[in-house]
């Protein structure tokens, strides 16, 4: 028998159970801001769609929810076609149109403000970003410190590769809650949640 074409590789083995425990990861993840949870895939997607990317994407996504993809993860049709089959959610190749967002770069992070921030009658008509990175932790220096809902105190987060000026893109986000944009990052094994209603310091 031929093998799987990449672009219908497997979904989830169990669609209702697999899709759940990677929701509820997800949920955690974003009521624990900058606390890695674990998220374990099995999922084999087309490069360069991460397993916990593909995990998230068919956890969160259906045919009412548009999608985005970078020029990383656009520049495979294998990584559309995939999620087209799994989910059924509409790509579209304008940033602001989308509800979610599929970021294979993370140093490559575009400008949130080209994506949907909300409205004042209805923030949740915003955009969330699932941004791919190689790694992430609380303990590395050069860490943000980071408080808000959900944080007792403060928490030190970090995660590559992502933008410079990453801070600062937390900082503007926060300033215009109850609008914004917000992060699901995964990495090998892991998702974190940066929700808009982070409030961001450069770690001393």
């Amino acid at each position: 028998m031929a093998a799987l074409a990449p672009a219908l590789s497997a979904g989830f083995a169990d669609p209702v159970h697999d899709a759940q425990r990677a929701f509820a990861a997800l949920m955690r993840a974003m009521a624990e801001p900058a606390r890695p949870v674990p998220l374990a895939s099995a999922l084999a997607p087309p490069a360069p769609l991460s397993p916990e990317m593909a995990a998230a994407a068919l956890a969160l996504l259906d045919y009412e929810t548009p999608a985005y993809l970078d020029a990383t993860l656009s520049a495979v049709p294998d990584v559309a076609a995939f999620l087209r089959f799994h989910t059924g959610a509409p790509l579209v190749t304008d940033p602001a149109a989308a509800r979610f967002a599929l970021i294979g770069d993370g140093a490559g992070l575009p400008d949130f403000a080209r994506f949907a921030q909300g409205e004042p009658d209805y923030p949740d008509r915003s955009a969330t970003l699932i941004v791919q990175v190689a790694r992430m932790d609380e303990q590395s220096e050069g860490a943000l410190v980071l408080e808000g809902p959900g944080i007792k105190g403060r928490r030190t987060f970090s995660a590559a590769p992502l933008p410079a000026d990453f801070g600062r893109r937390l900082a503007a986000n926060r300033a215009l809650y109850p609008l914004g944009i917000d992060l699901i990052l995964c990495a090998p094994g892991l998702v974190a949640g940066l929700p808009r209603t982070l409030a961001p310091h450069t770690q001393d």
